[in-house]
């Protein structure tokens, strides 16, 4: 990395979610229902949601990853979370995206997916 690209000492890898917005906490229970289909747990409490990104007009963008680059619904995962935001009454559009950066890690996960998985 070249010293202009390198992110500003303090600046966040993953940028803060709309967690203001009144529709947030239904996005949120909406990604809940989203389970990668290898492990019991949502993708919610995987920490695969990185950022819920919503718009006064209630545009919402969710940026997330997926636990490897391999993983098999990796073409899909993103599909089944817009299907489940999507419906959502007062949500105008959903846009998802796909990212590797940072990397998901296992410190990611919840308490709860962690004592779901049997980490704690």
């Amino acid at each position: 990395m070249t010293e202009s690209t390198q992110p500003l000492e303090g600046t966040p890898l993953i940028a803060p979610s709309t967690t203001d917005h009144p529709l947030y906490e239904a996005v949120t229970d909406a990604c809940r229902t989203v389970y990668d289909p290898e492990i019991p747990v949502n993708i919610y409490e995987l920490g695969l949601i990185y950022t819920i990104e919503i718009s006064e007009e209630n545009d919402v963008r969710i940026l997330m990853t997926l636990t490897a680059p391999g993983c098999p619904v990796a073409g899909d995962m993103p599909g089944w979370v817009a299907d489940a935001v999507e419906p959502l009454p007062g949500v105008r559009k959903v846009d998802v995206d796909l990212t590797w950066e940072p990397p998901w890690g296992m410190d990611m996960m919840s308490d709860e997916a962690r004592l779901e998985l049997g980490f704690l």
